[in-house]
Protein backbone atom coordinates (compact mmCIF):
# COMPACT_ATOMS: atom_id res chain seq x y z
CA UNK A 1 0.00 0.00 0.00
CA UNK A 2 2.81 2.38 0.88
CA UNK A 3 4.50 1.71 -2.48
CA UNK A 4 1.24 2.42 -4.34
CA UNK A 5 0.80 5.71 -2.49
CA UNK A 6 4.36 6.78 -3.37
CA UNK A 7 3.82 5.92 -7.07
CA UNK A 8 0.54 7.88 -7.01
CA UNK A 9 2.26 10.95 -5.50
CA UNK A 10 5.06 10.86 -8.07
CA UNK A 11 2.55 10.50 -10.93
CA UNK A 12 0.46 13.41 -9.61
CA UNK A 13 3.56 15.59 -9.26
CA UNK A 14 4.67 14.79 -12.83
CA UNK A 15 1.23 15.57 -14.25
CA UNK A 16 1.11 18.87 -12.38
CA UNK A 17 4.62 19.83 -13.52
CA UNK A 18 3.80 18.99 -17.14
CA UNK A 19 0.54 20.94 -17.04
CA UNK A 20 2.15 24.08 -15.64
CA UNK A 21 5.08 23.85 -18.06
CA UNK A 22 2.79 23.52 -21.06
CA UNK A 23 0.83 26.60 -19.98
CA UNK A 24 3.94 28.74 -19.55
CA UNK A 25 5.51 27.29 -22.70
CA UNK A 26 2.44 28.31 -24.68
CA UNK A 27 2.93 31.90 -23.47
CA UNK A 28 6.46 32.00 -24.89
CA UNK A 29 6.71 33.83 -28.22
CA UNK A 30 5.25 36.81 -30.05
CA UNK A 31 1.70 38.04 -29.52
CA UNK A 32 0.11 40.71 -31.76
CA UNK A 33 -2.39 43.09 -30.14
CA UNK A 34 -5.82 42.82 -31.76
CA UNK A 35 -8.08 44.61 -29.24
CA UNK A 36 -7.92 46.63 -26.01
CA UNK A 37 -10.06 48.63 -23.60
CA UNK A 38 -13.08 47.89 -21.45
CA UNK A 39 -13.49 44.13 -20.98
CA UNK A 40 -17.17 44.26 -21.95
CA UNK A 41 -16.55 46.25 -25.17
CA UNK A 42 -12.91 46.24 -26.32
CA UNK A 43 -12.00 48.26 -29.38
CA UNK A 44 -9.94 47.05 -32.32
CA UNK A 45 -6.20 47.77 -32.15
CA UNK A 46 -4.98 50.70 -34.24
CA UNK A 47 -4.65 49.38 -37.81
CA UNK A 48 -1.25 49.40 -39.49
CA UNK A 49 0.64 49.79 -36.20
CA UNK A 50 3.10 47.17 -34.96
CA UNK A 51 1.87 46.27 -31.46
CA UNK A 52 3.61 43.10 -30.29
CA UNK A 53 4.30 41.53 -26.90
CA UNK A 54 7.12 38.95 -26.68
CA UNK A 55 7.62 36.56 -23.76
CA UNK A 56 10.84 34.56 -23.50
CA UNK A 57 11.58 31.47 -21.41
CA UNK A 58 13.91 33.38 -19.05
CA UNK A 59 11.16 35.58 -17.58
CA UNK A 60 11.70 38.59 -19.86
CA UNK A 61 8.97 40.47 -21.72
CA UNK A 62 9.52 43.05 -24.46
CA UNK A 63 7.83 44.67 -27.41
CA UNK A 64 6.00 47.74 -28.62
CA UNK A 65 2.36 48.50 -27.97
CA UNK A 66 1.88 51.23 -30.52
CA UNK A 67 4.63 53.80 -30.10
CA UNK A 68 7.45 53.11 -27.64
CA UNK A 69 9.57 50.00 -27.17
CA UNK A 70 9.63 48.43 -23.72
CA UNK A 71 11.20 45.61 -21.75
CA UNK A 72 11.02 44.12 -18.30
CA UNK A 73 10.42 40.96 -16.36
CA UNK A 74 7.48 38.69 -15.71
CA UNK A 75 6.62 35.79 -13.42
CA UNK A 76 3.79 33.29 -13.69
CA UNK A 77 1.75 32.09 -10.75
CA UNK A 78 -1.34 30.09 -11.63
CA UNK A 79 -3.52 32.18 -13.95
CA UNK A 80 -1.69 35.41 -13.18
CA UNK A 81 1.27 37.19 -14.68
CA UNK A 82 3.24 39.56 -12.51
CA UNK A 83 5.00 42.25 -14.58
CA UNK A 84 8.12 43.67 -12.95
CA UNK A 85 10.40 46.63 -13.71
CA UNK A 86 8.90 47.36 -17.13
CA UNK A 87 10.67 50.34 -18.70
CA UNK A 88 9.86 52.06 -21.99
CA UNK A 89 11.27 54.67 -24.33
CA UNK A 90 9.57 58.07 -24.11
CA UNK A 91 8.67 59.08 -27.66
CA UNK A 92 5.48 60.97 -28.48
CA UNK A 93 3.27 59.55 -31.23
CA UNK A 94 -0.08 60.44 -32.84
CA UNK A 95 -3.11 60.17 -30.57
CA UNK A 96 -4.58 56.83 -31.65
CA UNK A 97 -1.25 55.13 -30.98
CA UNK A 98 -0.67 56.91 -27.66
CA UNK A 99 -4.18 56.07 -26.45
CA UNK A 100 -3.66 52.39 -27.30
CA UNK A 101 -0.25 52.30 -25.63
CA UNK A 102 -1.44 54.05 -22.46
CA UNK A 103 -4.37 51.62 -22.17
CA UNK A 104 -2.01 48.68 -22.63
CA UNK A 105 0.49 49.84 -20.02
CA UNK A 106 -2.36 50.46 -17.59
CA UNK A 107 -3.20 46.74 -17.81
CA UNK A 108 0.43 45.57 -17.79
CA UNK A 109 1.32 46.73 -14.28
CA UNK A 110 1.63 44.45 -11.27
CA UNK A 111 -0.52 41.33 -11.23
CA UNK A 112 -2.65 40.59 -14.29
CA UNK A 113 -5.04 37.70 -14.98
CA UNK A 114 -4.27 35.85 -18.19
CA UNK A 115 -5.93 33.20 -20.30
CA UNK A 116 -4.77 31.38 -23.41
CA UNK A 117 -7.42 29.84 -25.64
CA UNK A 118 -6.08 28.43 -28.88
CA UNK A 119 -4.11 31.24 -30.52
CA UNK A 120 -5.60 34.00 -28.32
CA UNK A 121 -3.99 35.50 -25.22
CA UNK A 122 -6.21 37.69 -23.04
CA UNK A 123 -4.79 39.88 -20.25
CA UNK A 124 -7.35 41.32 -17.83
CA UNK A 125 -6.99 43.79 -14.96
CA UNK A 126 -9.64 45.85 -13.18
CA UNK A 127 -12.21 45.66 -15.98
CA UNK A 128 -9.69 46.43 -18.74
CA UNK A 129 -8.51 43.90 -21.31
CA UNK A 130 -5.76 43.35 -23.87
CA UNK A 131 -6.39 40.70 -26.54
CA UNK A 132 -3.49 39.25 -28.53
CA UNK A 133 -3.21 36.66 -31.30
CA UNK A 134 -0.29 34.50 -32.30
CA UNK A 135 0.33 32.97 -35.68
CA UNK A 136 1.93 29.80 -34.30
Amino acid sequence: MRKFFFVFLVAAWLLTACASKSKSASLIGDWKLTAYGAADSPQTAVPGIEAVLTFDSQGKVSGSLGCNHFGGGYKLKGDRISFDAVAATLMACPEPQMQQEQAAFKVMTGNVDYKIEGSTLTLTKEGEVLVFETGE
